[in-house]
C-alpha cells in the first residue's frame, strides 16, 4: 500500500499566502515602515520586564565568544542585550522603519559589535551578505517568510552549531481581534498565519529531528489613552471609513484596562520554542 505524504513546505506556502492576501500585504516588513510604529514596539518588548527578551536571551547557548545571527533583528530588542554578552552580532532586519530604529539604538546605547544588513531573510546570500558562520543563528517570532523550508536552510548553512527558531503554536489574542473583526470591517474570514507545527513537520521532513519548547507569554499594549489604542490598531486591521473606526473602537474599549495613568489591551499567545544542533542532522533533499 502506497502512503501518501504531506508536502508541509507546500502547506506552509498556501497558509502563507492566504495569510498575506487576507492582510492585503506582500511581506510583514511594510507595517514597520514607520519608525514611530518601531519605537513603540521596542517599548513594548520591554513591558513585565523584558519577560519576551529575557527569555529568549536566557535559552540560546550563548558564551563570550560567539558569534551570533539575528534573523529579523527589528528595533534591536534581543540584538543589543546579546551583543554585551557576545563576542559579534549579525542583525538582519529589512523593514525601512525598524532598521532606522535598530541603527538609532545601536548609536544610542554605544554598541559597536554589531553589524547590520538591510534584507528580507530569503533575499539574504549567506557568503556576501553575512560573515558567518555563526555559532547561533536565531530568528525571533520574525520568520514569517513565503517559503519555510528555505529559510530553514539558510539558517543551517549560515551556523556551525545552533539554530533556533521562536513562532506561535494556536492563535494570538490579536489574531483573535482579527477573526473577530474581520467580517464586520471586510465581510470576510480571517485567515490566521502558519504555525509551529508545520514548521516542526517541514523539519522531521528534512531530516531534522528537534527539541521543543512550549510556553505561554501575556503581553501588553500600552498606551496613553484610549484614541491612542485605536490609532494603534487601526492601519493592522485595515480600517479606513469612519464605519470601520467606529466598530473597532467598540470593540478595543471592551477589552481596555487603566493601569495608572495608562490604558492596556492585554492578551497572551502560545509559543514554541524550536532549536537543534546542525552538526547532529545531515538534511535529506
Amino acid at each position: 500500500m502506497t502512503q501518501n505524504t504531506i508536502d508541509w513546505n507546500e502547506c506552509w506556502k498556501e497558509q502563507w499566502q492566504k495569510n498575506h492576501e487576507i492582510n492585503n500585504r506582500k511581506d510583514s516588513a511594510g507595517m514597520w515602515d514607520e519608525q514611530d510604529a518601531a519605537r513603540k514596539f521596542y517599548r513594548m518588548s520591554y513591558e513585565k520586564n523584558g519577560e519576551r527578551v529575557n527569555r529568549t536571551i536566557a535559552g540560546l547557548a550563548l558564551t563570550p565568544e560567539s558569534r551570533v545571527c539575528d534573523v529579523g533583528a527589528g528595533p534591536g530588542a534581543i540584538t543589543i542585550p546579546i551583543a554585551r554578552q557576545v563576542s559579534h552580532v549579525t542583525a538582519v532586519e529589512p523593514s525601512e522603519g525598524m532598521f532606522a530604529v535598530l541603527l538609532e539604538n545601536l548609536r544610542d546605547e554605544k554598541i559597536a559589535n554589531v553589524d547590520c544588513v538591510k534584507k528580507r531573510w530569503e533575499d539574504v546570500d549567506v557568503a556576501a551578505d553575512l560573515c558567518g558562520p555563526y555559532d547561533v543563528v536565531f530568528a525571533s517570532f520574525s520568520l514569517d517568510v513565503p517559503d519555510m523550508k528555505a529559510a530553514i536552510e539558510k539558517m543551517c548553512a549560515a551556523s556551525s552549531q545552533y539554530v533556533y527558531i521562536y513562532w506561535f503554536a494556536g492563535e494570538a489574542s490579536w489574531e483573535t481581534m482579527a477573526i473577530d473583526l474581520w467580517p464586520k470591517l471586510h465581510g470576510t474570514e480571517y485567515v490566521s498565519s502558519p504555525k509551529s507545527d508545520i514548521i516542526f513537520n517541514i523539519l522531521y521532513a528534512m531530516g531534522i529531528y528537534p527539541h521543543v519548547e512550549h510556553f505561554v507569554y501575556e503581553h501588553i499594549y500600552r498606551f496613553a489613552t484610549g484614541d491612542e489604542a485605536v490609532e494603534y490598531f487601526k492601519p493592522r486591521h485595515f480600517v479606513t471609513t469612519p464605519g470601520q473606526e467606529e466598530l473597532l473602537r467598540e470593540y478595543i474599549m471592551q477589552s481596555l484596562q487603566h493601569d495608572g495613568d495608562t490604558v492596556i489591551v492585554p492578551g497572551h499567545s502560545h509559543r514554541m520554542k524550536i532549536w537543534w544542533d546542525v552538526n547532529d542532522f545531515a538534511p535529506v533533499e
